[in-house]
């Protein structure tokens, strides 16, 4: 049984989110999550935590417009400038509804040069095809679910058995796809945790690099805290 404890959105790609009791998911997933991304000017990339680990540093909040976005220190970001100063480079903040962004790969690699670059799918800034993750109270153990940038913390265990099935919770219905691969992000600083090399270690030693599971969503709907993800 997997019940929803904590429903997470991130507005921005690599940056802290928000807290929700209730959230709408469509075709993109939980309304407003990775809907916005920072432009480096200079390369024309999207970047994220993996080329600028600064990102994990701020949090932001959706609005319907552009994001708020508030650093570590408590400096709200409001526009390009102010966060190109932040940042030390030129950058814009670009949202997903305005076209496919182009990322580096970040999977772990020695050097820069053997990244591989890719682009998101229109209108949205998710990794891959899957649109919404959960991952449950029982995998993560005594893991901080921070670290995982999860939008569905669920209460239980036994989220890896529904991978190729599909789940209703509230009124919405979703597809699990794939368990999510982890990367070296997962090992990095942000506000409230010191970078800690053994988190990824223990994922792949424990987990087979394997935490929570990504989902597409069938049906749009609302969910909720206290609702229940039903197998159908």
């Amino acid at each position: 049984m997997l019940v929803v404890q904590e429903i997470w959105r991130y507005p921005v790609k690599s940056m802290s989110g928000e807290r929700l009791t209730r959230a709408e998911l469509d075709e993109f997933g939980v309304d407003g999550d990775r809907s916005w991304g920072v432009r480096d000017e200079a390369t024309g990339l999207v970047l994220t935590a993996r080329r600028e680990p600064g990102l994990l540093m701020a949090a932001a909040v959706h609005t319907g417009g552009r994001p708020l976005v508030t650093t570590e220190t408590g400096e709200v970001l409001t526009s390009d400038a102010d966060l190109s100063d932040w940042l030390g480079r030129p950058v814009t903040l670009v949202r997903a509804a305005d076209g496919p962004g182009t990322f580096e790969n970040p999977l772990d690699v020695e050097h820069e040069t053997d990244w591989m670059r890719w682009e998101s799918a229109p209108g949205t800034f998710h990794d891959g095809r899957s649109r919404v993750s959960l991952v449950s109270t029982g995998s993560l153990a005594d893991h901080d679910r921070r670290r995982f940038r999860i939008n569905l913390v669920m209460a239980g265990d036994g989220e890896d058995e529904l991978v190729d099935s599909e789940v209703t919770v509230g009124s919405a219905r979703l597809r699990i796809r794939k368990p999510i691969d982890r990367c070296v992000m997962v090992n990095r600083a942000q506000p409230g945790l010191p970078a800690d090399r053994d988190v990824l270690r223990r994922v792949i030693r424990e987990r087979a690099n394997l935490m929570g599971v990504g989902a597409v969503v069938i049906e749009p709907g609302s969910i909720a805290v206290g609702d229940l993800a039903t197998p159908t």
